[in-house]
């Protein structure tokens, strides 16, 4: 069976202030998939796409409770850039717009990788892989 797309569904507490938050990374809004109790963020245009619930929307699609993310994490969210400067200038955008960054930038040689937590608490890993770097010897 071949996926043609994926949505990746997120609580948030502030709609507005979140999708604020993602536009100032860049970042569009399917109108078609968005009102008030949900955003349908573009990450990749007709395959990638994170679905910005209210909490209280969120919680009729599961019986179970929504992860505290000030105290655990249930997701570490990982995307590709095109290259490490890419993955720098974004991880500023989302500090600027208010994120965190809770680790430093890693540097593996043939991988260079940073994140931010989102206002909402989620983890974001940017990575770029070289695609000329030889891979470490196991």
């Amino acid at each position: 069976m071949a996926t043609k797309q994926i949505f990746v569904n997120l609580p948030v507490k502030n709609l507005d202030k979140t999708k604020a938050f993602f536009a100032a990374l860049g970042y569009t809004f399917n109108e078609q998939f968005t009102d008030a109790n949900a955003a349908c963020m573009v990450v990749q245009k007709d395959s990638i796409h994170v679905m910005l619930l209210v909490e209280e929307f969120f919680k009729t699609f599961t019986t179970k409770s929504i992860t505290d993310t000030a105290k655990s994490t249930e997701v570490l969210l990982c995307l590709s850039c095109e290259s490490r400067a890419e993955v720098d200038e974004l991880v500023a955008k989302a500090k600027a717009a208010g994120g965190t960054t809770p680790t430093e930038p890693k540097d593996y040689g043939f991988m260079y990788g940073h994140g931010f937590q989102d206002i909402d608490g989620h983890l974001w890993e940017l990575v770029y892989m070289d695609p000329n770097a030889e891979m470490p010897k196991q």
